[in-house]
């Protein structure tokens, strides 16, 4: 008898899936986000939405290139984005490809240049709350990947 039978669960899966299902809602919830206008894309926007509505801020998405690692200023905006975040229970996690995010979110509606990804927040529509499937299994993967000190955790999206 195995432990699956013995308590009737299906079993853990392995990192590797779960990290796959992440970017899976990820991008899920990028798309939700933008038919209901709750996304800022954008460091100093959303370093401004944050300062004025952080109550309505749902999730925060880092995102970089190799060729932004070695960009020192982004990282200082990276960190005290993090730390605000953590300070007011708002889900992070980082994106390693901000081009497959630029093809999900696409140029500025506004005025159709490209947009400012390094930093996206999904913000509540409305005061109830957002009941989002992709952004529920994002605070799950968050909550799972903090309790084993993973506090920023790295998603890789779909091709």
């Amino acid at each position: 008898m195995t432990l699956k039978k013995l308590h009737g669960q299906e079993p853990v899966p392995k990192s590797h899936d779960r990290v796959q299902g992440a970017g899976k809602a990820l991008h899920e919830l990028l798309l939700s986000a933008q038919r209901c206008s709750c996304l800022t894309a954008g460091v100093y926007e959303s370093a401004k939405l944050m300062n004025v509505d952080s109550d309505n801020v749902a999730f925060c998405v880092l995102a970089t290139d190799e060729e932004d690692e070695g960009d020192v200023a982004l990282q200082i905006h990276f960190t005290l984005i993090q730390a605000f975040c953590c300070g007011n229970d708002i889900d992070v996690v980082r994106v390693n490809d901000v081009p497959k995010l630029a093809a999900i979110v696409g140029p500025s509606e506004e005025s159709g240049e490209p947009q400012d990804l390094h930093c996206i927040l999904i913000t509540n529509p409305n005061k109830d709350g957002w009941k989002d499937p992709g952004l529920e299994k994002l605070n799950k993967f968050c909550e799972e990947r903090r309790n084993v000190n993973d506090w920023v955790p790295t998603i890789t999206l779909p091709e």
